[in-house]
C-alpha cells in the first residue's frame, strides 16, 4: 500500500503580492503532483524579503516531504531566493562550474555574458542542478527543496526534470456530482455522510447559473470503492431532498 506523500509550494515575489503579475504555476504544479500521488497541502505567497524566505522554507521543509519554490532566481538585485535558501540551510553559495559553462555558452554569440547573468550559476553548497530545456539557467535542488523559476514556461520545463526524481504516493481519485439543489438544502445530510466516510474528502462547491444555484459535490479518496460508496450516498441524499443529479464525472 503506497504511503501518503505531501508537498508545499512557496510562491516568491513582490509582483505577485502587488497584483501586477498573476501566478500561473500553482494549478500546473498541483495537477502534476496529483498524478504522482503527491498531495499539495499548503501554498504560501511571500515577498522578496530574506528573513521571510528563510523562515518559510525552514518551516515547510520539516513539515512536508517536498517543498517547491517559484520566483526570484534571475539576474537582478531583487532575485534573492537562492541566497536566502542557502542561509536557510546554513550553507554558503558557490559558482557551479557546469551552470557557469552553460551560461557562458548561451551568451557567447552576443558577448552579453556579465556578472549579473553569472549570478544565476551561484548555488548553495551541497545542492545539485535542475537542468532546464527552456533556458541555460538551471533550477536548484537542495535537501527536499526544489528551487524553480517564476516564469511559467521555464518553471514547467524545470518541473519535467524534477518529476521523475520524486517518489510516487497513493493517487487520490476524484468523483463529482452536480445537483440543482443549493448546498444549504443538503448541508446537514452531507455532514452525516462525511462523518460516516472520514477517509473520503467531501467538498461542496456552489455556483450560480441563470435561474438559480447549483452545487457540485466532490469526493476524493485513495480507495476507489470507498469513494464510490460515498458518492452513491450523496446521490441518495439528493433524491431524498427532492433534487436531481445534473451531471457526474
Amino acid at each position: 500500500m503506497q504511503k501518503t506523500i505531501t508537498a508545499a509550494l512557496i510562491i516568491i515575489g513582490n509582483e505577485i503580492l502587488s497584483g501586477r503579475t498573476q501566478d500561473k504555476n500553482l494549478a500546473y504544479l498541483a495537477e502534476k503532483l496529483n498524478a504522482k500521488g503527491i498531495r499539495l497541502m499548503e501554498v504560501r505567497v511571500i515577498p522578496d524579503v530574506e528573513p521571510t524566505i528563510i523562515d518559510t522554507v525552514n518551516a515547510l521543509r520539516v513539515a512536508y516531504d517536498y517543498v517547491f519554490t517559484t520566483g526570484g532566481i534571475g539576474p537582478t538585485h531583487d532575485d534573492i531566493t537562492t541566497a536566502a535558501i542557502a542561509k536557510a540551510f546554513g550553507v554558503g553559495l558557490y559558482r557551479h562550474p557546469e551552470a557557469e559553462a552553460a551560461l557562458r555558452d548561451a551568451y557567447k554569440s552576443t558577448d552579453a555574458i556579465n556578472e549579473a547573468r553569472l549570478k544565476m550559476a551561484d548555488v548553495p553548497v551541497g545542492a545539485s542542478l535542475v537542468p532546464c530545456a527552456a533556458t541555460a539557467a538551471p533550477g536548484i535542488h537542495i535537501g527536499n527543496v526544489f528551487i524553480m523559476a517564476g516564469v511559467p514556461r521555464i518553471m514547467q520545463s524545470m518541473l519535467e526534470t524534477i518529476l521523475p526524481q520524486l517518489e510516487n504516493g497513493a493517487v487520490v481519485m476524484s468523483l463529482s456530482i452536480t445537483t440543482n439543489l443549493p448546498e444549504g438544502t443538503i448541508a446537514a445530510g452531507l455532514t452525516e455522510i462525511q462523518n460516516r466516510f472520514p477517509d473520503v474528502e467531501i467538498g461542496s462547491y456552489p455556483h450560480y447559473i441563470e435561474g438559480g444555484y447549483q452545487t457540485t459535490l466532490v469526493c476524493r479518496a485513495t480507495d476507489a470503492s470507498r469513494n464510490a460508496a460515498a458518492a452513491n450516498e450523496i446521490r441518495v441524499l439528493i433524491a431524498a431532498a427532492g433534487g436531481k443529479e445534473i451531471a457526474a464525472t
